[in-house]
């Protein structure tokens, strides 16, 4: 094995941490008896020579190795070689993206490109793997095959022919998920798999083969999903908690769940061999399989699969320090006790292949909920987060289900639980009483603290606090007396509001007593927001100290909170007059704009701030341009001198910065028509400043019925997913963003809001 291994020049080459001479080393280890060894080395290949999926020379010189390991029937642990395989040589590159790589990105594509063409070039080996007597071997194989050959059809044939003989469970549902895959990467074969698939889902196969194929279904071809799909996945669940479960399908007949009685056959592979697939046909069709599209499951993170594949029939991993030895161990942990690991990945798959039938997935996640199986709770909890961060809907019901999850014995379930609610803001109010249950239960988790770094609320109380519950007002005041402030402390309060009076004496007398040295910023920042939202003009004493004795470092980020402070203050902040009038004195600065802003609101002295806003307004610095344009806009018709300048700035390049002149022009002109031009403009290119343009349509009063602001609004409200819904990440105020946007869309249809429409 590994025949010229040393007659490569590895030291030429590099990998992700310098020189690549040590891969001999790794791929070495790969082969060794010792799984220790062989699980450093599979992790120092992921971690330098396919780090994060980059192909690099070195990664191309592994590749006939790593062939030679797959086909070596004493090596052990080979499907985890055949997952690194897959995903060296899984990278498609469409004319798209070829159309956006720039120069420095060509050798790196062209890395991608020759994987590609080496690891398909020798891919007809996976088809002798896919019967290997090493079931771990056997679940990596149908993946690589539906991902690297290119002639699907024979794929195909070989994964319709070999489910009814395979005798391991986990490795059936690996065969059908292939099917899916060839289906999303081969559309000209869609139709066909699609109706393998609805056959598997409704024959008497096994309830875990049936939801597999259900998933893949609703993947590849979701219209062809059953109406009663809820009802016949809940079904399954509940067949697959009462069913014994077993690594291995029982021999014989047994072994072919819903065979008719023959010498070998099953209605499987005689239907299949019946219909012969149209194999020429389709041959004709796929033109040997190029992919016709680049659907977002071609981009899945292969290189991660050999860590968090179920290792129920497969034998056990030894723990090593390794990464992917602490990714094995989280992902053992995870699953202990857990009858099928896999079940929560094909429901997972099920769900985004429903994609946009919130009442489906509603339903089936409340089912989740229902279930006397803790693990798939949590696994419906954490989907449920999911769902409502991505489209709007009807979630009472779901809401109130995972509020119940807070009083559960498993720490797991009641913390995923918190965490989800947290996430919800007013969304969250039909478990308020759950989470003021729990609040009350475990004073314990009020505060959360951790090796490095300030501490920080727990997710029960700031879950609480963002419904603005009166109840969370003890753990603020317990959090407040705390050795150092939780750095969360002061937007629970802002979200309170009025109900939270009564900590401004706390927050006044901490804020006292914070050092103005280096830190400053760090303690005093959560007390100054915190006395912000409640308007605490009593603290203007407190807060004149911070301003005046800021540090040098961190001091301007000191000053804008003392500022913003002050300025919620309004006229309780009177004895701050003179300093802010001393601050305005350096004109086109963002400091004089943060406290002509303070000075406008705590005296509303329109004359002494104006030359500074306009001032600010000629600033080189964008950000101070908006900040400016905002200050303008409070001033209202007081401020109307500047119309013609923020006229000016409507074609401006900064979006944002045409968004916040066109709300300041109407706000200080009361001329609706070419700001609503304007901010409807930015709607259509922006999604992020849809609450901001909202804000100014919902002031300006009722949209006239029929206008073009009136179809946008309510083409807003007509969707279902949400504005700020992104593929692959998400915000932790996402969800309170858009129902508020969604809020001021009906506000401004309904005309609730102030203003003129002249």
């Amino acid at each position: 094995m590994f025949s010229g291994i040393d007659e490569v020049d590895w030291a030429s080459m590099e990998h992700a941490y310098g020189p690549a001479d040590d891969v001999p080393e790794l791929l070495r280890g790969l082969a060794s008896d010792d799984p220790a060894e062989r699980e450093a080395a599979l992790d120092g290949m992921y971690g330098a020579v396919h780090h994060q999926g980059d192909v690099y020379a070195c990664t191309l010189a592994c590749i006939p190795f790593l062939f030679e390991l797959i086909v070596a029937p004493g090596v052990q642990d080979r499907g985890s070689v055949v997952e690194l395989l897959t995903s060296i040589g899984g990278f498609d590159l469409d004319e798209d993206d070829e159309a956006e790589i720039d120069e420095d990105e060509i050798e790196g594509a062209a890395n991608y490109a020759m994987a590609a063409a080496a690891v398909t070039a020798g891919a007809g080996v996976f088809f002798e793997l896919i019967a290997d007597e090493d079931p771990g071997v056997r679940l990596a194989a149908p993946l690589a095959l539906a991902t690297l050959h290119r002639h699907p059809v024979r794929v195909l044939a070989l994964l319709r022919e070999r489910l009814p003989v395979e005798p391991d469970e986990e490795v059936r549902l690996a065969l059908v998920e292939a099917a899916g895959r060839v289906a999303l990467r081969h559309r000209p074969l869609a139709g066909r798999v699609a109706e393998w698939l609805g056959r598997l889902a409704s024959r008497a196969h096994s309830p875990r083969l049936r939801l597999a194929a259900l998933a893949q279904l609703a993947r590849c071809s979701p219209d062809g999903l059953p109406d009663d799909v809820v009802p016949v996945v809940s079904g399954l669940l509940r067949e697959m908690r009462t069913a014994p479960e077993e690594c291995a399908a029982p021999e014989g007949d047994a072994a072919r769940e819903g065979a008719d009685p023959g010498p070998g056959r099953t209605p499987d592979a005689e239907s299949f061999e019946a219909e012969a697939f149209e194999a020429e046909a389709f041959e004709a069709e796929a033109v040997d399989a190029q992919p016709v599209d680049s659907e977002p499951v071609d981009a899945e993170p292969v290189d991660a699969e050999h860590v968090t594949a179920a290792e129920t029939c497969r034998g056990e991993h030894v723990a090593t320090p390794t990464l992917v030895g602490q990714l094995r161990s989280l992902s053992a942990q995870e699953n202990a006790g857990r009858g099928a690991p896999w079940a929560a990945d094909l429901l997972r798959t099920l769900h985004v292949g429903l994609d946009d039938r919130v009442g489906d997935r509603t339903a089936l996640l409340a089912d989740q909920l229902r279930s006397p199986d803790r693990r798939q709770r949590i696994d419906a909890v954490r989907m449920s987060g999911g769902l409502i961060r991505a489209w709007r809907g009807p979630y009472e019901e779901l809401v109130a289900l995972v509020g119940e999850q807070l009083s559960d014995p498993e720490p797991r379930l009641a913390e995923a639980a918190s965490h989800v609610l947290e996430e919800l803001f007013g969304l969250a109010a039909p478990a308020a009483d759950a989470l003021a249950a729990r609040l009350a239960a475990d004073p314990g988790s009020w505060v959360k603290t951790w090796a490095s770094g300030p501490p920080g609320l727990g997710s029960t109380v700031k879950a609480l606090a963002r419904l603005g519950d009166a109840r969370a007002v003890p753990a603020l005041a317990a959090a407040l007396e705390l050795p150092q402030v939780a750095h969360d402390v002061g937007f629970a309060v802002g979200h309170l509001g009025a109900v939270a009076r009564p900590l401004a004496g706390a927050l006044r007398r901490r804020l006292a007593e914070v050092v103005l040295d280096e830190g400053a910023y760090d303690r005093a920042s959560p007390l100054l927001a915190g006395l912000t939202g409640l308007r605490a003009g009593e603290a203007a004493p407190e807060v004149l100290r911070v301003l005046r004795g800021a540090p040098e470092y961190r001091g301007e980020w000191l000053r804008t909170a003392a500022l913003r402070a002050l300025g919620s203050f309004g006229p309780a902040a009177r004895e701050a007059v003179p300093e802010l009038r001393a601050l305005i004195r350096r004109p086109g600065t963002a400091s004089a704009t943060e406290a002509a802003e303070a000075l406008w609101a705590v005296s509303g002295d329109a004359e002494a701030v104006l030359p500074v806003l306009i001032e600010g307004l000629q600033s080189d610095q964008v950000h101070d341009r908006r900040a400016a344009a905002v200050a303008l806009g409070a001033l209202g018709p007081r401020a109307a001198v500047v119309a013609p300048r923020l006229r000016g700035l409507l074609a401006h390049e900064e979006l944002w910065l045409r968004v916040d002149a066109a709300i300041a022009l109407w706000e200080v002109s009361g001329r609706s028509r070419e700001t609503t031009d304007a901010l409807l403009t930015a709607w259509e290119q922006s999604r992020h400043v849809r609450v901001r343009v909202a804000e100014c349509l919902a002031r300006m009063g009722p949209v006239p019925e029929g206008s073009a602001a009136a179809h946008v609004l309510r083409s807003e409200l007509a969707s279902v997913r949400r504005h700020n819904a992104m593929d692959g990440g998400y915000g932790s105020h996402d969800i309170h963003e858009d129902e508020k946007l969604l809020a001021l869309c009906r506000q401004a249809l309904r005309g609730t809001g102030k203003g003129t429409t002249t």
